[in-house]
């Protein structure tokens, strides 16, 4: 699976209606999530013992943030969500030595410190064009906790880009990024239908031209 315990949760009972449980009625917002952790943990529990040797990364998603903000309070998220999806991570990182991948898109700067603590080892896609996603600052605040995967505009640059904006992209990325590892250079998101294919081989280009180490686009300055 990789749908998480927050978007499953939202998904079961509808968007608005799970929002409003979480405020006016929590008991029973905690019983859902509460299943769904059940659910997550008996999975792993049953699955890992078999192939979780075998395995080097597991995802999951949890979308906490849209374009301009989270998708629900910090202090709300950090009581009620946090320590259930904390309860399916630690099952998932008890049972493998498999790096946890969280998807998580949109605004979600105000979670990363919780999202670290959880046990979650690298974030994706790392949406730029989201309020207070500037790439320089997480690398700088988190980098040597937690790795990222994405990060190139699919928003803006590649559908609507030029070549050359692209190249410029993947040089600002992985100059922000890449320092000392702990970067996979990829879009933030699956790649539009309205993407120009040349942006497409200029992404590749530039990744296999600036993305080698040692490398001067990643030393800081």
């Amino acid at each position: 699976p990789t749908s998480g315990v927050f978007e499953k949760s939202f998904a079961l009972r509808g968007f608005e209606n799970f929002y409003m449980d979480l405020v006016k009625n929590p008991e029973f917002a905690r019983i859902i999530m509460d299943k769904m952790v059940e659910f997550y943990v008996s999975y792993w529990e049953e699955i890992l013992p078999r192939v979780g040797r075998y395995v080097q990364i597991i995802k999951m998603g949890d979308d906490l943030g849209g374009q301009s903000g989270p998708l629900i309070n910090p202090e709300l998220y950090g009581k009620m969500v946090k320590p259930r999806q904390k309860k399916v991570f630690s099952c998932i990182k008890e049972r493998t030595n498999a790096k946890l991948y969280l998807h998580s898109c949109g605004a979600i700067y105000e979670f990363i410190p919780d999202i670290i603590e959880s046990g979650v080892d690298i974030l994706n896609p790392v949406q730029v064009s989201a309020k207070g996603m500037d790439t320089k600052r997480l690398k700088q605040e988190f980098g040597d906790r937690l790795s990222f995967w994405g990060a190139i505009d699919t928003q803006r640059i590649l559908p609507f880009g030029t070549p050359g904006d692209v190249e410029e992209e993947v040089k600002r990325r992985i100059y922000d990024l890449a320092s000392g590892g702990g970067y996979v250079l990829a879009p933030v998101h699956n790649i539009q239908a309205n993407t120009p294919a040349e942006n497409i081989v200029a992404m590749f280009e530039a990744a296999k031209k600036y993305g080698k180490y040692p490398n001067q686009y990643m030393e800081k300055t």
